[in-house]
């Protein structure tokens, strides 16, 4: 796939800032200069996509393939039925197993857009831990494994620690997670040789279980790698925004939307994010380390062009950058922006920013019309009772926008 040995997978991941864990770098590197190495992430099935907060991960994932070595795509078809504590102060909602599986079908497109799958030897392959979870014997389970876990190493998890200090209630289903989790490493150590589980800082603790699991039931050396928790600059938590998680799919987000995301990353984060989610040489983003002030948003064009291109496709991230730039420069509209549409040209605009999902509630929306942040067809309206009308539409389109960064349109029907 690439002229890359199997251990520069380790300068990768250090050198582009995906590190935040490693156990035993020197003995990792060393069996990845003898041969290529298998290692996996796991997804549980909670959603009908991932969002960009996995998208560290599935790089991890994919880099991993190009330097040679074997991913391995575990979804979570048997965990998602009981719901992983870490990071949570309450239960997760138990899924339908309908709902579970639509939702790892959904999720298993992204990957093929990230990885190469097939028949060779570093090529990649999903496992579905249902596949052994299901069918464990929970006497046979106990007997044979439940020596190997100790209660006070998993009381003190962060996952378990946390809700035990804030007195939040745990159940034993969820107490239960971190098992599973292990025994999938030692499940996929058998069946695949699976030397490596890498994951969110917020699973070392579950790794590390598996790492033990893995070398008491079976002698074997397992390797483990978190990434760190992403946050934005201003501290609050990656891929979350004010509408709601960032959806790598498409039909949970739109192509426009998910582009204008990375588009208007802060200034403070574009060159991170060009290291972790795209794959331009370091030189190259060095280089644009160096621009500043309204140059910076070279940067965050050529971030949104790279990560679009990844996620969704080519064409895609051309027709948004140059439909973009149409905007920016007031120049004709292009059908890649949002859009609702309607049977009546009467319509609010306050009722029109909100099916747009530009805000929720008529007084966010009556706020913004009084502070000039609303526009019809690039034109402020600060009358917060206007009415759109036909004369409002040009060939069947209206223009709504919300301050500079979100537009879209009414068509007509």
């Amino acid at each position: 796939m690439s002229n890359m040995n199997n251990s520069d997978f380790i300068n990768i991941m250090l050198e582009r800032g995906f590190i935040h864990q490693l156990t035993d770098k020197e003995n990792l590197k060393k069996e990845m200069l003898i041969s290529p190495i298998v290692g996996y992430i796991g997804f549980d099935c909670t959603a009908p996509s991932l969002h960009v907060g996995s998208l560290i991960q599935i790089m991890m994932l994919r880099w991993f393939q190009k330097t040679g070595n074997k991913p391995i795509v575990l979804m979570g078809g048997g965990t998602t039925k009981i719901g992983d504590p870490s990071g949570k102060d309450s239960a997760r909602p138990l899924l339908s197993l309908e709902k579970i599986k639509n939702n790892k079908e959904n999720i298993k497109t992204i990957f093929e857009k990230f990885l190469k799958f097939g028949d060779h030897d570093n090529d990649a392959i999903i496992v579905d831990n249902a596949e052994w979870l299901e069918s464990l014997n929970y006497i046979s389970f106990l007997r044979d494994y439940g020596s190997f876990f100790s209660v006070n190493k998993l009381i003190n998890l962060e996952s378990v620690k946390l809700r035990l200090e804030r007195e939040q209630n745990l159940s034993f289903l969820e107490f239960n997670y971190s098992l599973l989790q292990a025994f999938d490493f030692l499940q996929l150590s058998k069946s695949y040789n699976c030397k490596i589980q890498m994951g969110g800082s917020d699973q070392w603790g579950n790794i590390i279980t598996g790492i033990e699991l893995v070398r008491k039931a079976t002698s074997k050396q397992a390797y483990g790698l978190t990434s760190p928790l992403l946050t934005n600059s201003n501290g609050s938590k990656m891929g979350k925004t004010a509408n709601g998680a960032v959806w790598l799919n498409e039909e949970q987000l739109s192509d426009w939307d998910f582009w204008q995301y990375w588009r208007n990353v802060e200034d403070l984060d574009v060159i991170k994010f060009l290291k972790l989610f795209t794959e331009i040489p370091l030189s190259e983003i060095q280089k644009l380390e160096n621009l500043k002030g309204a140059e910076i948003n070279e940067a965050k064009i050529i971030l949104a062009n790279e990560v679009t291109k990844l996620c969704r496709n080519m064409e895609v991230a051309k027709k948004i950058a140059s439909s973009s730039a149409n905007l920016f420069n007031k120049a004709k509209l292009d059908d890649i922006l949002p859009s609702v549409r309607i049977t009546k040209s009467k319509i609010s605009l306050i009722n029109a920013l909100k099916i747009l999902n530009f805000l929720n509630s008529n007084g966010e929306a009556r706020r913004l019309i009084r502070g000039n942040g609303a526009k019809i067809n690039d034109v402020i309206v600060n009358d917060e009772n206007y009415t759109l009308t036909s004369k409002d539409y040009e060939n069947g389109k209206a223009k709504i926008s919300y301050g500079k960064k979100k537009h879209g349109l009414l068509i007509l029907s």
